[in-house]
């Protein structure tokens, strides 16, 4: 590690973090990331519905609401030069109950108040000519035109590439153990060594709170981890349904969602369950019988598909409604906590209120003339892939078609993973209909010595 100091080092390498470093890189920043784990995304971000939100049910005039609509803009601004896939769905917020169609009119019009002005409503027909694979217990609902699917992982990867491209450093395997601030900035202790910094922003997501008591003797916010999990059909199921189906939202979750994913299937979930731990995102069979069950009594043809994966993510909630932003000036430090489920819509509209606020402070710099812009990783199944192109040197993953080449663009560019779990997020190797079952042994054998983790074929 370098002992001049940093002037920015952003603790935590999820998507807000990526954002936070591409944000202060192309605002001319020297940074440095600092990610605990082995791979990116390890954490909150792992897991996701992979919505790009507009905000419409956000508390207008929040700090959640604001960061929404900026992150919403700029993705939208960057997507094409990022080549960040986009998939026009928008959404439609369905009643099931009378209870939830008497809440539809304030819902409307908290829209209207997030200045998301096409915002409508659409009665039982309406609803049910757009979406015929509908179940008819429907009552009634609205649409969101502008609720897009986005790529879960190959944003933030687009984001923390950008910064590493243009001369932003990251270090894996970097847990901050503890620190000191004094005239000269911040010393960190962490487990490969000291860090020195001028400004410090702590982006640690489900250890946001832990990091604050670490570095600052106190925390202002408790983590508790709340718990999404959610199944995934089979591609045969994205024929059902083109719109994003959400349910009337209450004070603690946005409630079950389903829709199709950016790699064709169908999602159905998250649940939301409050727990202690910050580190068990398992599934378990009940949740996902009554998830599988819930997405049938909307979709009726859901029965006849097969559900070919589970997954569930951690949400950082947190005591407080709103987002935990917090500005200690006479400490250069800043802490980004209870980013929950709206973190990848947000990301970048945070990214930039930070920033704002340290300007604001009179900390400023040279912007970047002519940034290095990365080559994407092609994840979306509904925009060009490797596959389609000449010379891939063959299909290794055959139910996620993914190329020989494109896994090892991925393992011999910059920040090659560490684990199959990071090169599955980078390119969709074992997310199919085998889960890995006849691609796991020559992923093994192209990964040799490449992966801190290697892949064990020991057991099948």
């Amino acid at each position: 590690m370098q002992s001049d100091p940093y002037d920015i080092v952003v603790i935590g390498a999820g998507v807000v973090g990526c954002a936070m470093a591409r944000r202060f890189t192309l605002d001319g920043a020297r940074v440095l990331v600092l990610e605990k784990a082995l791979d990116v995304l390890d954490g909150a971000s792992k897991g996701n519905s992979a919505i790009l939100h507009t905000g419409f049910d956000a508390p207008p005039g929040s700090l959640e609401q604001a960061c929404i609509s900026a992150g919403y803009a700029e993705y939208l601004k960057i997507a094409d030069s990022l080549s960040l896939p986009i998939l026009k769905s928008g959404a439609m917020v369905i009643a099931w109950t009378e209870d939830q169609l008497g809440a539809l009119p304030d819902l409307i019009k908290k829209a209207h108040q997030n200045g998301i002005s096409n915002v409508k409503a659409l009665d039982r027909a309406e609803i049910l000519k757009r979406e015929p694979q509908l179940s008819e217990d429907l009552l009634g609902g609205f649409e969101i035109p502008g609720e897009f699917l986005i790529d879960p992982w190959c944003s933030a990867h687009a984001y923390i590439l950008q910064a590493l491209g243009n001369g932003a450093e990251l270090r894996r395997e970097a847990e901050v153990l503890n620190g000191e601030f004094g005239p000269m900035g911040w010393t960190l202790n962490t487990s490969i060594g000291q860090v020195n910094a001028r400004q410090v922003i702590n982006c640690a997501g489900l250890y946001g709170d832990v990091v604050d008591a670490r570095l600052l003797g106190a925390n202002d916010f408790t983590v508790s981890p709340r718990k999404g999990q959610f199944v995934v059909f089979d591609k045969a199921a994205s024929a059902l349904v083109s719109s994003i189906i959400l349910p009337v939202p209450t004070k603690t979750t946005k409630g079950i969602v389903v829709c199709r994913t950016i790699f064709g299937n169908v999602l159905v979930g998250p649940t939301a369950e409050d727990q202690t731990s910050r580190t068990n995102s398992s599934t378990g069979r009940s949740a996902l019988l009554d998830l599988r069950a819930r997405g049938i009594e909307m979709i009726p043809g859901l029965e006849h598909c097969e559900v070919t994966a589970a997954y569930a993510g951690l949400r950082p909630a947190t005591e407080f409604s709103d987002y935990q932003i917090r500005h200690y000036a006479d400490k250069a430090y800043m802490t980004v906590g209870g980013i929950r489920s709206t973190g990848l819509s947000a990301a970048l509209g945070i990214a930039r209120y930070v920033s704002n606020q340290l300007q604001e402070t009179g900390i400023k710099f040279k912007p970047l003339e002519n940034p290095f812009i990365p080559s994407p990783d092609r994840l979306s199944e509904y925009h060009g892939r490797d596959w389609q192109n000449t010379g891939g040197e063959g299909i290794v993953c055959h139910c996620e078609l993914v190329t020989r080449r494109e896994i090892n663009r991925v393992l011999n560019g910059p920040m090659s993973p560490g684990s199959l779990q990071g090169l599955k997020r980078r390119t969709r190797v074992t997310m199919g209909r085998c889960q890995g079952f006849y691609c796991t042994a020559e992923l093994a054998e192209m990964t040799a010595g490449k992966l801190k983790i290697p892949i064990d074929c020991s057991n099948g």
